[in-house]
């Protein structure tokens, strides 16, 4: 989402007139796009902040903007610690940052943090690739974790009209993208607050809807989506994934905690059972289906049987590869101010046997690509081999191979896997 983001506000800078700058010292506005669901994450805004901060008393031409949802989060408190900032802008007001910085050059320091309903974007984002992108279809969350700050910095669900969605992704087939990620912050809910109901009593609009809708623009070989909530993960979502041929079997639906007690303090709304009737729900249409989640520990009063119990699940589920984090308390979340705080120590010692535990299923479910054949998109060229390039399975396995990139960026090519690792492939065009 923030990468999305990033992209959408820098194509507004672009149609201002603004040149993408390497060296940020040398920047005539720098904006700082945030993020806050973890403490270490903040405070390293803070930390660059301070450096520019001190340039701009040297420069005072030098626009300073801050946004996304640190600066949601702070709004004008932001500007007590960090005065030289010219923009504090939450992420709902990201196509208006044109607006705000007119505001801006016309001598105003402008905080812009109110909840507003997202207008659709028209303008184009610089996109950090020509082959993959992103399309946001849902915005915002309803659900609150006692955990997740979500909700508090990046406001309530609005989801995008098919209509425009659609146009936006056949612009994308028409300049050449091949693959395309929908994005959501809880995607699978997509469609709750359109208009519409269906004789059978469920929303006219859902993320199954979607992707029928989608599925056949000319132009587009893949599509995924991201991040699911178990809530919402239905066998009519699954039954779409197997029957439509351009939707990669690779889904990402965090569970964050094996334990039942856990999830209910952390009000998630699922237990770890139905978690595990989902995976096993999408194994059977899917066997060879890639399953990425997301895993906090140390979660306030987690004892080290319920740990256990996260660790139990990893082991039974196998996963691909899972997002891992000990959890850090958010403000304005319920769990931050409880009085069972697990001590850094614990947590550490908790992520250190989990990961180690991740890195080990990772490993084993590698094995069953060596000497397949699978089909790679190739995006890149290897950063750290010239003579490679790299792209991603349907799968989402990153894998390296020896090619051209000119030759072959955007191509799907079909490369006998001859290396494993955990989390990447090596192998030979075929």
């Amino acid at each position: 989402m923030n990468k999305a983001d990033s992209e959408r506000m820098a194509g507004i800078l672009e149609d201002m007139g603004f040149q993408w700058s390497e060296d940020p010292n040398g920047a005539d506005v720098i904006l700082y796009n945030t993020c806050t669901i973890r403490d270490n994450a903040e405070q390293k805004v803070y930390s660059y902040l301070g450096r520019q901060a001190k340039r701009k008393h040297e420069n005072p031409d030098l626009t300073l903007v801050v946004a996304g949802c640190v600066a949601q989060q702070e709004g004008e408190q932001i500007l007590r610690r960090v005065p030289e900032l010219d923009l504090v802008m939450g992420p709902q007001h990201a196509n208006r940052l044109q607006d705000l910085l007119t505001q801006v050059f016309d001598g105003n320091q402008v905080v812009a943090t109110e909840p507003i309903h997202i207008v659709e974007d028209i303008t184009k984002p610089r996109r950090d690739s020509t082959v993959t992108a992103w399309v946001n279809i849902i915005y915002g969350c309803n659900e609150r974790c006692s955990y997740c700050v979500v909700p508090n910095v990046r406001g309530v669900e609005q989801s995008r009209t098919p209509e425009a969605i659609y146009q936006e992704m056949e612009l994308l087939g028409k300049q050449g993208y091949k693959e395309i990620t929908l994005l959501g912050q809880n995607i699978d809910a997509y469609g709750r607050d359109l208009p519409g109901v269906t004789e059978t009593g469920r929303h006219q609009h859902t993320l199954t809807d979607l992707l029928y809708q989608v599925h056949d623009i000319s132009g587009i070989e893949r599509l995924r989506f991201a991040t699911s909530h178990p809530r919402y993960f239905t066998e009519r979502l699954i039954k779409a994934c197997h029957e439509l041929p351009k939707v990669c079997e690779h889904f990402h639906i965090p569970f964050q905690s094996g334990d039942n007690d856990v999830l209910k303090a952390m009000k998630r709304g699922y237990t770890h059972e139905k978690y595990r009737k989902i995976i096993d729900k999408i194994r059977q249409y899917m066997p060879d289906a890639s399953i990425s989640a997301d895993a906090i520990v140390g979660f306030p009063g987690e004892t080290e049987e319920q740990f256990e119990n996260t660790l139990k699940l990893v082991d039974d589920i196998g996963f691909d590869q899972l997002n891992t984090a000990a959890y850090s308390p958010r403000p304005g979340t319920p769990a931050a101010i409880w009085d069972n705080q697990l001590s850094e120590e614990i947590k550490s010692d908790r992520l250190q046997r989990l990961n180690h535990l991740v890195a080990q299923k990772a490993a084993q479910r590698s094995q069953r690509y060596l000497n397949r054949i699978e089909e790679v998109l190739v995006e890149d060229q290897n950063p750290k081999d010239n003579s490679q390039v790299m792209g991603r399975t349907r799968g989402n396995r990153l894998t390296f191979f020896k090619g051209d990139i000119d030759q072959l960026k955007g191509q799907l090519i079909k490369v006998k896997i001859t290396e494993v690792r955990a989390f990447s492939l090596t192998g030979e065009a075929s």
